[in-house]
């Protein structure tokens, strides 16, 4: 007989010795997400944090191919971590590339480039509180196994738990605070057209997606071209 809890169970030894063995370092989560990863059929995995579309960073990616979704991501303010966050359910997409009229189409468009067949998002959330989303993604297309599913989802808990314990305030609704700022330049060039044109942040980084988009570069690429003066805020009009 086939043990329900199998999957949770290897997933929490795997963590907990994790944890046991490198408590305190400051790659903690990595370690815990690239121990935990081996379990599942994937070819990579990434942790977003969120409190909406404009706030947003990535704790971890394990791979080239994981910080190139989540980079496209945020510079197309849509993606399936973003319906996972909005909605509060997994998306589930075991064919990329042949997916029809996904909801969040640039994405997709661009995505046809990279090495991606499949991509499973997952909501981190705790009770009523969404702090972010996991991104599994993988090479092959097909559908996670009822398995991997519940891998996936143990996974996922046990991501959501090391992000809260390694937040402070993780518990009172205040987690946003501690969080380390890892788009420094993004921020900077934000504040650089908020000056520039006196409109709100929400408005100053769509300007910096929508030139992003037109140039086919990544918002990070051209918030790095302001702050360095290469690039004139006036100049994202033309």
């Amino acid at each position: 007989m086939s043990d329900p809890d199998g999957p949770g169970r290897q997933v929490r030894a795997v963590a907990a010795a994790v944890l046991r063995d490198h408590a305190g370092k400051p790659d903690l989560l990595a370690r815990v997400c690239r121990a935990c990863a081996v379990l599942l059929s994937v070819d990579g995995m990434s942790i977003s944090v969120m409190n909406d579309r404009n706030h947003r960073e990535v704790l971890f990616a394990s791979d080239a191919v994981s910080a190139r979704i989540e980079a496209l991501q945020f510079t197309l303010g849509e993606g399936p971590c973003f319906e996972a966050f909005d909605s509060r359910r997994p998306v589930l997409v075991p064919d990329l590339p042949g997916a029809i009229a996904p909801s969040w189409p640039a994405f997709a468009a661009e995505m046809a480039a990279e090495p991606v067949g499949a991509i499973f998002a997952f909501p981190l959330q705790s009770g009523a509180i969404c702090v972010g989303a996991v991104d599994f993604y993988r090479r092959r297309t097909g559908w996670l196994s009822a398995m991997e599913l519940a891998t996936a989802l143990e996974v996922v808990n046990v991501a959501l738990l090391t992000v809260l314990s390694q937040l402070d305030g993780g518990h009172h609704g205040e987690w946003w605070l501690a969080l380390p700022e890892q788009r420094e330049q993004v921020h900077q060039a934000v504040g650089m057209l908020i000056a520039a044109f006196g409109i709100p942040a929400d408005q100053a980084l769509a300007r910096l997606r929508a030139h992003a988009f037109a140039s086919g570069r990544l918002v990070d690429q051209v918030a790095c071209d302001i702050v360095a003066r290469r690039l004139s805020p006036d100049e994202l009009d033309t």
